[in-house]
């Protein structure tokens, strides 16, 4: 069943427990998946797909098994695919009473089995999201002024709006920021607006791909949740794990002469900055050469799928990223 997100506080679809909100408007899904929350009391567990599919007999646990204080569960899956299909369709034919599932995806095309699959549903609800126009954050700027009793300039929006780069997510974080430095303030101006907002940007993909490479998996999973990285990312995040694991690879390679890992490091060529040389240490403790090998091939053939179908680019290397990230990477490649 097709929910539009203007609908869900007025839809009675409180009876409904199976959720798909998908689409590239990440500050909208968090606004809706807030809203199928609010009025279930139940423990929230949240998953990210991988982490499933990686152990979907631990999954299956948490969701049929319950405590004397936890009767109710809402489970939150994000970055979903269709590879978590057959996982909703395993838990729906168990008939479990007593929980919420509330997936998260990104654009899913028309011929999506998993959208299929919830729209034909009358039991399952999906909700679409599409990027907020710059009338509906003016709308929501507004808004938010008249009811904190400040006054702003159109212009002074206008300039707010450009730097959340369409994403109401963006500018919620920007009013709170705003709501803060007004108390006791009659208006605001653009020049005080202009120091106080932030651009919108993503955590460096250099910091990302270096956690991953030292197997910080709930430091890559923290930077994945709170960056917005979008389809034509996908590739220069590529790029980055390939100059850093061929790197790792000319180490390791010139590990067999007599020089310690600190001359290595210090002596390599290009070379490396110093903030980033004890990540790379910890890095080399980590791979093999024939580990990091295996990694180089498994990103060419990234690169070349992307390549034939860039539509799905960003999932491929999340799944990658995650999989780089776990203990025990040995079996992941």
């Amino acid at each position: 069943m097709i929910v539009k997100h203007f609908e869900i506080n007025t839809k009675k679809i409180n009876n409904n427990n199976y959720f798909l909100v998908y689409g590239d408007n990440d500050g909208l899904k968090k606004e809706i998946i807030s809203n199928l929350k609010k009025d279930f009391n139940g423990k929230t567990e949240i998953y990210d797909e991988n982490q499933i599919l990686d152990s979907n007999n631990d999954f299956m646990d948490s969701v049929l098994n319950r405590s004397l204080f936890d009767k109710e569960k809402i489970f939150i899956i994000k970055r979903c695919s269709e590879k978590i299909l057959e996982v909703i369709e395993n838990i729906l034919s168990k008939d479990v009473k007593d929980i919420k599932v509330i997936l998260d995806a990104d654009i899913l095309e028309k011929k999506s089995k998993l959208r299929s699959y919830f729209e034909k549903e009358k039991s399952l609800v999906i909700v679409p999201t599409y990027k907020d126009t710059n009338i509906t954050l003016i709308e929501i700027s507004r808004k938010f002024f008249k009811e904190i009793n400040v006054n702003i300039s159109q212009e002074t929006i206008n300039l707010l709006i450009n730097r959340c780069n369409g994403d109401r997510g963006h500018l919620r974080k920007e009013l709170d920021k705003i709501y803060l430095y007004s108390q006791n303030r009659k208006d605001i101006t653009i020049e005080e607006i202009y120091k106080l907002t932030n651009l919108s940007e993503n955590y460096n993909i250099n910091e990302l791909v270096d956690n991953s490479l030292l197997k910080n998996l709930r430091k890559t999973s923290e930077i994945l949740h709170e960056s917005n990285y979008k389809s034509e990312d996908a590739i220069l995040i590529l790029r980055v794990f390939i100059h850093k694991a061929k790197r790792l690879l000319y180490l390791i390679e010139q590990m067999n002469t007599k020089e310690s890992i600190d001359d290595l490091v210090n002596n390599c060529y290009p070379p490396i900055f110093w903030k980033d040389k004890p990540i790379v240490k910890k890095q080399l403790e980590n791979w093999s050469y024939l580990k990091i090998k295996k990694l180089i091939a498994q990103i060419n053939k990234i690169e070349l799928r992307l390549k034939k179908n860039s539509s799905i680019g960003l999932l491929h290397v999340y799944d990658f990223i995650f999989k780089t990230s776990t203990k025990g990477t040995k079996s992941a490649f």
